[in-house]
C-alpha cells in the first residue's frame, strides 16, 4: 500500500517537514512493515513553469515534418524574469521548437526551461535546431513522468486549469508530494486505506486522528432507490454472500470531464494510473476509505439488480475484454440481461461506464471474504477490490463511501444526486470478546496496567467494559481480524510498545539436552559430513514404481501411504525409501555438470501398518478424548529414520601427478560401516540381493542377531540407465532406528596397547559361491583375542586357481595389551584361524 503524504496529512498530524522515511519509521512502531519510498521529484529538477503560447509559426522541413516555432511567455505580462540560467530570456518570452500540433495560440502549457532535468536524465538547454535557437521545451505528460500519453503536449485547459503564468508546474501537478510504501499483512485489511493507515500513524505518534468516514453526512434517505435483491441467502459457505448492498444514482454527469491534477497525482503516487474521471473517483474513494466501489452506466442496466450464485453454463465478458466461464460457486451481480459482474472481483463489459455515460449507479457492497477469494483464484483475476474484500471490509462504511463518491461526481463531473438510495442487508452481530484481566500480562510477560489495556483497546476503536474478572470488548467493525483474546493481546502489545517486551533467554533445566536418539542421529550425520559427503534434503513424495523398486528387496507391490491431495498426481505416495529422492538430486546435479558426487540424507520413511487413518476425524474445537487419540496413533504409519548415501564419479579432483579413484561398491560399504562405527554398533557384512542393486555387487548389512538393517553396493545397471546416471553409481541405505536401538548407552573406547604389532597374511582358496565376509568372520573367530584387526585385501581368479574357485587374501594384525607377542604365538593364532576356515568353508591355504 502506497501512502501519499499529502493525503495522509488530511487525517493525521504528519509534520510538514516529515519525509516518507520518517512516516515509515513511525508506522514500523505499530507493526507495519516498510517497503519503499516514491518521489517523483527524484528524477525531475530545475525550473518547470506554466507558460502561455503567444505565437506559432509552422515551418515545413525537408524530411517531411512540420515543426512549430513558438514564442511562449513564462512570466506574467509586465513582470520581470527572476530566473537566471544560460538560455533563459530576461524578457520572460522563450523561443521554443515544438513538434506537437495539439495546441493553439493562447493555450497554457508546461514549459521546462534551460537548466531543468527530466526523467531519464534528460537535460534541458538552449540549442540550435531547425534554424532557430530553442531555449526550453513544451512538455508532454510522458516527458514529465506522469503518464504514458505522447500524442501531444499537456494543455492545461484540458484539465480544467487556468493557472497564473510563471507558476511552479511541479507544485501544480503534485510532483513535490511523496509516498511511503508499506507491506500490509493479510490480517490487517483496514491498512489498505488512507483511513486505516492514518489511524495507525495516530497510534504510533500519540496524535489526534480525524476519521474521514465520520466527516461524511449521508444526504439521501433509504427508500425506492434502484431495485436490488439479495438472493444468496445463507450461501454455500454458511454465510450470506452479500450482507449489505448500497446503491446510489447520480444523473447528468460529464464522464469526459478531466480528472483534477490533485486527484490524478495522488492516484499515481498510490500506484494507480488515471483512466477517466468516474473510474478515478471510484479508485480514490476505495483508497481513502477502504471500501471498493463499482460504477455502472445506469442506462445500460436492465431491470432489478440481483446478487446470486452463478448458474451452470453462464458466461460473462469482464472489463478486461475476456469472456469467462462461470462456476456455480461464483457470486454474481446480475440484472435482467444476466450476469453483469463477478461480485467483489471485476465488473462486466456490458455495463461499463464510458465517455458518453450520463447516469451512474454506484455500488457499495459488503461481500463474504471466502467467496471473493475463491472466485479471484478460480479466474486468476486479482484486482484492488478483491484484495480488500477477501481480507475483510468495514460493514459500516458502505453508505459513507457511496456518499463520498456522489459528492465527488457532483463536484467534479457536474452531476445531480438522486435523493433516494437503496440500502439493504442485515447488520452482523457485533463481535464480543471476553478478555481475562491478566491474560495479556501472562502471555506477553509484561505487567500491563488496567489503564494501558483499556487505552490500547479503545484506541483501535473497541468498546471496553470492565468486569470483576476482566474486560468485555466489543470489536470495531473495521477489525474483522479480531476474534479471540490472543488477537486483543497482540493489539495491546504493539500499541503499548514492542520495545517494552523484555528479551529473556530461557535456561534449560540441569540434566536435559538432546535425547539419546537425537544425540545418536547428530553423531551419525556429523560423521558423514566430516568424511566429505554433502547432506541434502529431498521431498518425501514418490511414485508407486519408486516405492515398489526401493521399498523391498524382492519385486512386488509395496504397501505405501497414498496422498489425498498431492502436489503432483505422479508423485502421489509417501516414500518407503530415502533413495528415490536422493537419486533425483544426484541426477539433477549430474545433468548440470557436477560429475563427482557424494551425497547423503537422513530422513523419515513411511511404512503403513494394518490400520491407516481413522474413520472419523476428531473435532477441532475441543481436545479429543483419549480413545480418539489412541485411534489416531494406531492409524499413523510407522516412521523410522533412515540414512542413505549415493556416490558417483571420483573420490577427488584430477590434479598434477594424481589420478582420482572412481567410487565403487566398497565406498558405499565404508559409508555404512562409518555410521555403525560412530554409534558403537558392529555390522555383519554378507552377500545380499536387492532388486534396486547390482546382482553380485550387493552387501546385506546385518546386526549380530542376523537382523538385516540395510543394503550397500552398486546400483542396478538398468536402473542407472533409466535415471541417466553413470555406470557404477553406488549407494547404501540403512535403518538408523535399528542401529540406534542396538547401540550401547555408553560407547567405551578400546584401550590402545603400547606393545608392537605383528602382522600375518593368509591366502585361502574357496569355492566361488563362498562369501568373503563369512570367511573373514570365521578367521576372526578362529584367531582369538590376540587378533586386533583383519581386512580382505585381494580377490583373485585366473591362472593357477582351479575353475569354480577363488583366492581370498586377508591381512591379519595381532597385538596383546600386556606383552610383546612371540612369533610362535602369532603363528599359532594364525594356524587356528586357517583351521577353522578349512572346517567351515573347505578353505585351502594357497
Amino acid at each position: 500500500m502506497r501512502i501519499p503524504l499529502s493525503w495522509l496529512r488530511e487525517f493525521a498530524q504528519v509534520p510538514a517537514d516529515a519525509t516518507a522515511e520518517d512516516v515509515m519509521a513511525d508506522l514500523v512502531k505499530v507493526g507495519l512493515e516498510e517497503e519503499d519510498v516514491h518521489r517523483p521529484t527524484e528524477s525531475i529538477t530545475g525550473p518547470i513553469v506554466i507558460g502561455q503560447v503567444l505565437s506559432i509559426e509552422k515551418e515545413a522541413q525537408t524530411n517531411g515534418k512540420t515543426i512549430n516555432w513558438c514564442q511562449v511567455r513564462v512570466v506574467p505580462e509586465g513582470a520581470i524574469q527572476t530566473l537566471s540560467h544560460e538560455g533563459i530570456d530576461p524578457s520572460g518570452v522563450q523561443g521554443i521548437i515544438c513538434g506537437a500540433h495539439n495546441f493553439v495560440v493562447g493555450d497554457k502549457v508546461v514549459v521546462t526551461l534551460p537548466g531543468a532535468v527530466l526523467p531519464g536524465d534528460f537535460r534541458i538547454s538552449a540549442r540550435k535546431t531547425y534554424g532557430h535557437l530553442s531555449a526550453g521545451m513544451i512538455a508532454s505528460v510522458r516527458e514529465l513522468g506522469i503518464g504514458d500519453d505522447h500524442d501531444g503536449i499537456l494543455v492545461l485547459s484540458t484539465l480544467g486549469l487556468d493557472p497564473e503564468l510563471g507558476t511552479d508546474a511541479m507544485d501544480l501537478l503534485g510532483l513535490y508530494d511523496q509516498a511511503a510504501e508499506i507491506n500490509v499483512t493479510p490480517d490487517r485489511s483496514y491498512a489498505f486505506s488512507i483511513r486505516g493507515v492514518a489511524r495507525e500513524y495516530a497510534h504510533a505518534t500519540e496524535t489526534p486522528f480525524i476519521d474521514p468516514a465520520a466527516g461524511i453526512t449521508v444526504d439521501a434517505s433509504t427508500g425506492a432507490g434502484y431495485p436490488v435483491v439479495l438472493a444468496d441467502g445463507a450461501g454455500i459457505y454458511g454465510k450470506d454472500g452479500c450482507d449489505r448492498f448500497v446503491a446510489r444514482t447520480v444523473t447528468g454527469i460529464d464522464a469526459a470531464a478531466p480528472t483534477p491534477p490533485w486527484m490524478s497525482s495522488r492516484l499515481r503516487l498510490a500506484g494507480m494510473r488515471s483512466i477517466s474521471l468516474p473510474v478515478d473517483i471510484s479508485n480514490y474513494v476505495m483508497l481513502e476509505l477502504g471500501q471498493p466501489l463499482h460504477f455502472y452506466d445506469a442506462d445500460k442496466l436492465t431491470g432489478t439488480i440481483t446478487v446470486r450464485r452463478a448458474n451452470a453454463g453462464e458466461k460473462l465478458a469482464t472489463l478486461d475484454a475476456k469472456e469467462r466461464a462461470l462456476d456455480t460457486e461464483d457470486l454474481l451481480i446480475t440484472d435482467g440481461s444476466g450476469p453483469i459482474g463477478i461480485a467483489g472481483v471485476m465488473g462486466g463489459a456490458s455495463t461499463e461506464v464510458s465517455g458518453t455515460t450520463s447516469t451512474v449507479l454506484i455500488e457499495a457492497a459488503h461481500f463474504e471474504p471466502v467467496s471473493i477469494a475463491r472466485s479471484r483464484r478460480r479466474h486468476k483475476l486479482p484486482s484492488e477490490a478483491s484484495k480488500r474484500f477477501e481480507r475483510g471490509v468495514d460493514w459500516e462504511v458502505a453508505d459513507k463511501a457511496a456518499q463520498r463518491a456522489v459528492n465527488l461526481l457532483v463536484e467534479l463531473a457536474g452531476g445531480t444526486p438522486v435523493t433516494l438510495m437503496t440500502d439493504i442487508g442485515t447488520r452482523p452481530a457485533p463481535v464480543l470478546i471476553e478478555l481475562p484481566r491478566d491474560f495479556a500480562s501472562k502471555l506477553i510477560g509484561i505487567d500491563y496496567t488496567a489503564e494501558q489495556v483499556t487505552t490500547a483497546l479503545e484506541d483501535i476503536g473497541a468498546d471496553v467494559v470492565a468486569s470483576a474478572t476482566g474486560y468485555t470488548v466489543t470489536v470495531p467493525s473495521w477489525r474483522p481480524d479480531l476474534s479471540i483474546p490472543e488477537d486483543l493481546t497482540e493489539e495491546i502489545a504493539r500499541l503499548v510498545g514492542y520495545d517494552l517486551i523484555p528479551s529473556t533467554l530461557p535456561v534449560a533445566p540441569a540434566g536435559r539436552g538432546l535425547t539419546r536418539v537425537q544425540g545418536q542421529r547428530r553423531r551419525a550425520v556429523q560423521a558423514l559430513a566430516d568424511a566429505g559427503l554433502t547432506e541434502v534434503l529431498s521431498y518425501p513424495f514418490v511414485t508407486a514404481v519408486q516405492n515398489n523398486t526401493f521399498g523391498a528387496a524382492e519385486a512386488g507391490e509395496v504397501a505405501a501411504v497414498k496422498l489425498q491431495n498431492p502436489l503432483s498426481s505422479e508423485y502421489g505416495f509417501l516414500r518407503t525409501s530415502v533413495l528415490p529422492g536422493l537419486l533425483g538430486i544426484a541426477r539433477r546435479n549430474h545433468g548440470r555438470g557436477f560429475r563427482d558426487l557424494a551425497l547423503y540424507e537422513a530422513g523419515l520413511v513411511f511404512l503403513p501398518g494394518d490400520t491407516l487413518g481413522t474413520a472419523v476425524l476428531p473435532a477441532v474445537a475441543t481436545r479429543p478424548a483419549e480413545a480418539e487419540l489412541d485411534a489416531l496413533d494406531e492409524g499413523m504409519p510407522e516412521q523410522p529414520q533412515h540414512i542413505a548415501a549415493v556416490l558417483t564419479g571420483h573420490d577427488s579432483p584430477v590434479g598434477a601427478g594424481h589420478t582420482p579413484r572412481q567410487y565403487d561398491w566398497a565406498d558405499a560399504l565404508d559409508v555404512a560401516k562409518l555410521v555403525a562405527d560412530v554409534l558403537g554398533v558392529e555390522l555383519v557384512i554378507g552377500q545380499g540381493a536387492h532388486q534396486a542393486f547390482h546382482p553380485g555387487r550387493t552387501a546385506a548389512l546385518s546386526l549380530r542377531d542376523g537382523t538385516v538393517v540395510g543394503y550397500a553396493g552398486e546400483l542396478h545397471p538398468k536402473l542407472l540407465a533409466e535415471l541417466d546416471l553413470p555406470e557404477r553409481t553406488v549407494a547404501m541405505e540403512i535403518d538408523a532406528d535399528m542401529l540406534f536401538a542396538a547401540a550401547a548407552d555408553v560407547i567405551v573406547a578400546k584401550s590402545i596397547s603400547t606393545f608392537p604389532i605383528s602382522t600375518q597374511d593368509v591366502a585361502l582358496v574357496v569355492d566361488s559361491a563362498v562369501v568373503a565376509g563369512e570367511v573373514l568372520e570365521t578367521l576372526r573367530e578362529g584367531a582369538g583375542e590376540l587378533l586386533e584387526d583383519i581386512a580382505l585385501f585381494d580377490v583373485y581368479t585366473g591362472k593357477g586357481i582351479e575353475e569354480g574357485k577363488k583366492s581370498l587374501a586377508f591381512g591379519l594384525r595381532f597385538r596383546a595389551v600386556d606383552r610383546t607377542l612371540t612369533a610362535d604365538e602369532v603363528s599359532a593364532a594364525r594356524a587356528a584361524a586357517v583351521e577353522l576356515a578349512a572346517t567351515r568353508h573347505g578353505a585351502v591355504q594357497r
